[in-house]
């Protein structure tokens, strides 16, 4: 695979999100990509224990925000190839889709989540 170069427009996955970014540093092992718009929202709870609610502590998993950068591992980064939308619209669209699929979901975990996701969208949409 052709080494991506910095200002290559990637999608990355970051601790279970995905986001459109640009790189703007590389490392050894990773890529500093600079988030643009959000493909797919974190899932909530613990990382370590993926679906599960009776965790000691239930993480609120907040989506990168607009422009932040993060060390993404350079096998999680590919080239990206589209358009970019913008962030706002990405991040609504991505936190539509998780809500749908967590309302299909009868567990605890999705119940959970749910609660946490309604409160992360008064923080991001007020």
């Amino acid at each position: 695979m052709a080494e991506l170069q910095i200002g290559s427009k990637v999608t990355g996955i970051y601790k279970t999100g995905k986001y459109i970014g640009e790189i703007t540093d590389i490392r050894p092992q990773h890529y500093l990509v600079r988030v643009l718009a959000v493909l797919k929202h974190p899932m909530q709870g613990d990382l370590h224990h993926p679906k599960e609610a009776n965790v000691l502590f239930f993480h609120e998993r907040r989506a990168l925000s607009y422009r932040e950068q993060a060390n993404i591992p350079k096998q999680m980064v590919k080239l990206y190839e589209g358009d970019i939308p913008e962030y706002k619209t990405s991040l609504r669209e991505a936190v539509d889709k998780m809500k749908r699929e967590l309302k299909e979901n009868e567990s605890k975990w999705a119940e959970m989540s749910l609660k946490m996701v309604e409160s992360l969208e008064k923080d991001y949409f007020q």
